[in-house]
C-alpha cells in the first residue's frame, strides 16, 4: 500500500499538460460556401415552385388512391373492347385519369424547373 502511494503522485506529477484547442482560421468577408444561384437571389420564386411542388405531389397521391384499375384481363387484351367510335361526355373515371395525366406533367415540369432554378 505505501508503495503504490507514490507512484501515483509521481505519475501525477509527470503527467503533459492539457493540449490547447486550435483557434479557427478566420474566412474571408467574401467567402461562400454555396454558389449564388438564380433561386437565392428570387427567394420568392422559388417559394412558389417548392409550394406547387409539393401540391402536385400530394394531388397525383390523391387522386392515385381514388381511381379504380381496370383489371380486364388476357380476355380483353385479346378479345378487344366493344366501344363505339361515337364519345359522349366523359365519365368520371376518364375525368379522373385526364386530371392525373394533367398533374404528373405538371408534377415534371415543376421538378425540372426546380433543379434548373437551385442550379
Amino acid at each position: 500500500m505505501l508503495f503504490v502511494l507514490p507512484m501515483r503522485v509521481a505519475a501525477a506529477a509527470t503527467a503533459a499538460p492539457a493540449a490547447s484547442t486550435p483557434q479557427p482560421v478566420p474566412l474571408p468577408s467574401t467567402f461562400q460556401f454555396a454558389p449564388v444561384s438564380f433561386g437565392s437571389q428570387h427567394p420568392a420564386l422559388l417559394a412558389i415552385i417548392e409550394v406547387l411542388f409539393v401540391l402536385t405531389a400530394l394531388g397525383l397521391v390523391a387522386l392515385m388512391s381514388v381511381q379504380t384499375t381496370k383489371s380486364e384481363g388476357l380476355s380483353g387484351t385479346i378479345g378487344g373492347r366493344t366501344e363505339s367510335a361515337y364519345r359522349g361526355r366523359l365519365g368520371f373515371d376518364e375525368q379522373l385519369a385526364r386530371l392525373t395525366n394533367v398533374l404528373a406533367i405538371a408534377f415534371v415540369i415543376l421538378a425540372i424547373s426546380y433543379y434548373l432554378v437551385t442550379r
